[in-house]
């Protein structure tokens, strides 16, 4: 294992130079295949086409939409140049973009025409009302006076905005001299792309990280679970993400690997991308994996070229951890991390014992230092005593951008960054997240773990998923609620729930309000908002006349 001082650029060059011919990008539902030599000659005429239009070092170009072929083109168009990309959430609405533009000083929007539900092009005529009155390149923004062009990725033409045609075709009018010049200015420890924290409390706070961090996060993430040249990622998680960004696509280009995209999640279309393209690998949040196992027609295709992957992005359920090992023929990982630590921070192996990979979140990443630390005194936790999960070293983020405060107070002085999650680390090294600090059910000075309480409930007949929050209570300060999504063909109730925990759980952990719901709220990278459980849970009560006790 090592560290390299490579940039994406330098690594999509090597293997466009060494491995030309074989597939790097690869959408199965419309075989549409890019070899590493052709995938790397658009990204060069990419970036001298943002270069026409003045995108050059230093310049925040963001990207605003789903999977779609030309994202990862954008992504290594503006590192080669010495750009940094900025990743939009696809569930951005109106107002959320407006912050984002603004926070981030951004100078180049790239965008679709939006997802199901949330018309982009909508949103940016009514943020920025003068793209409908003016030429292409030449508007100016009275609201973000730093945003000078629009492009829409794809090929209809909109007013005010270029399209990736016409950016290419204005690349062709770039001297090789200016590229040359900016390409040999890039460096491994420039900030190379900006993710905008979920945002599931406050303000989203753009997380600053280096060719460096998410290169060799993305190497070391491939290196434990094996990749070789001949594997084939099913990429199903959201670009925008760290999961997507960082684990999937670094992690192919670090190790060479072929990537199978699929443009937005349908766990049909997972299905058949696994089983048309022979994949090897395949990532997910727990929610994907559960709606791919729960598919009506899974029975179908033949998961058997599966080996490997990852769980993460949310506690993962160690029931629904061992059946994915068992029908989807996976020795699965888990990743923990955040965005702010490049995300990864640990990881289970391949190699690891099977209840290894489904109980535990793995051992530190090479050339990283995790400690449990104390919330209180800063001082290490022992071996099996529950503290703050703290990393330092190579992963860890530049900081928070235009936030030096902020930035200070997740990382101390001693350069730990403080992720606000709740874990023990056992004899051998391996971790266990138990919960969030400000997730912690503290029920009239009991704490309840949230974690604790699912893992359980996701044993009972008919629980398809399950997230525990606390409650506000007026006699205990919080209490337990349980929201459930049900399996087809059962009608559970709050009884039954109560009953299957009765003389199994401590009597203070069984959920006093028990939600029955088809979906959870979530953001856009596939994390389930458990604020919004919250609020959901009292509204709830209020709806039905339940007394808060």
């Amino acid at each position: 294992m090592q560290l390299f001082d490579k940039t994406l650029g330098d690594w999509l060059e090597y293997w466009a130079e060494t491995t030309p011919d074989k597939e790097y990008i690869v959408y199965s539902d419309r075989d549409l295949r890019f070899t590493w030599k052709s995938f790397n000659e658009r990204v060069d005429n990419m970036a001298m086409g943002l270069i026409s239009i003045g995108v050059t070092r230093g310049t925040n170009v963001g990207i605003w939409a789903q999977n779609v072929p030309d994202w990862l083109t954008f992504l290594y168009a503006t590192a080669k140049i010495g750009a940094v990309a900025v990743t939009v959430n696809t569930n951005y609405r109106t107002e959320e973009l407006a912050y984002l533009i603004e926070h981030s000083d951004m100078h180049t929007l790239c965008m679709t025409d939006g997802t199901k539900g949330s018309n982009y092009t909508d949103i940016i005529y009514d943020l920025v009302p003068e793209l409908k009155t003016t030429q292409r390149g030449t508007f100016k923004s009275e609201r973000f006076p730093e945003l000078k062009n629009v492009i829409y990725i794809g090929q209809e033409k909109y007013r005010g905005m270029y399209n990736t045609a016409e950016i290419l075709l204005l690349g062709k009018n770039v001297p090789d001299t200016e590229f040359n010049r900016l390409r040999s200015l890039t460096n491994c420890h420039d900030v190379v792309n900006m993710q905008y924290t979920s945002g599931t409390t406050g303000f989203p706070k753009g997380v600053m990280l280096s060719h460096h961090n998410i290169a060799n996060n993305g190497y070391l993430t491939g290196a434990h679970m094996k990749f070789t040249t001949d594997d084939k990622l099913c990429v199903c998680v959201p670009l925008f993400h760290c999961f997507g960004v960082v684990l999937a696509t670094m992690a192919c280009l670090t190790m060479g690997c072929t990537q199978v995209m699929v443009e937005r999640f349908d766990p049909l279309l997972v299905l058949a991308s696994i089983h048309k393209e022979k994949c090897t690998v395949l990532y997910g949040v727990p929610t994907m994996f559960i709606a791919e196992l729960n598919h009506p027609m899974f029975d179908m295709f033949d998961m058997r070229s599966l080996r490997t992957g990852i769980m993460a992005g949310a506690l993962c359920p160690e029931e629904l951890m061992k059946e994915v090992n068992e029908k989807m023929y996976m020795n699965l990982t888990s990743v923990y991390g955040m965005t702010e630590t490049s995300p990864g921070m640990t990881q289970s192996h391949i190699d690891d014992p099977f209840e290894v990979r489904c109980t535990t979140v793995g051992r530190d990443y090479e050339f990283t230092e995790v400690k449990v630390l104390n919330p209180e005194t800063g001082t290490e936790c022992p071996v099996g005593v529950e503290g703050e999960m703290c990393c330092r070293g190579y992963n860890v983020m530049k900081g928070y951008y235009k936030n030096p405060e902020a930035t200070a107070q997740v990382i101390d002085a001693n350069g730990f960054m403080h992720s606000g999650d709740l874990g023990v680390k056992d004899e051998n090294g391996n971790y266990r997240i138990t919960g969030r600090i400000k997730d912690m059910i503290i029920r009239g000075g009991e704490n309840i773990s949230p974690k604790e309480v699912e893992d359980y409930l996701y044993r009972m007949p008919g629980v398809k998923d399950v997230q525990v929050v606390a409650v506000k209570s007026p006699r205990y300060g919080e209490d337990v609620g349980a929201f459930i999504i049900q399996k087809e063909g059962f009608d559970l109730n709050t009884q039954d729930v109560r009953d299957f925990c009765l003389n199994h759980i401590a009597k203070y952990k069984i959920p006093r309000y028990v939600f029955f719901v088809d979906e959870f709220p979530m953001t856009g990278s596939g994390k389930i908002q458990k604020y919004r459980l919250r609020e959901m849970a009292l509204e709830l009560c209020e709806e039905s006349g339940a007394v808060i006790i």
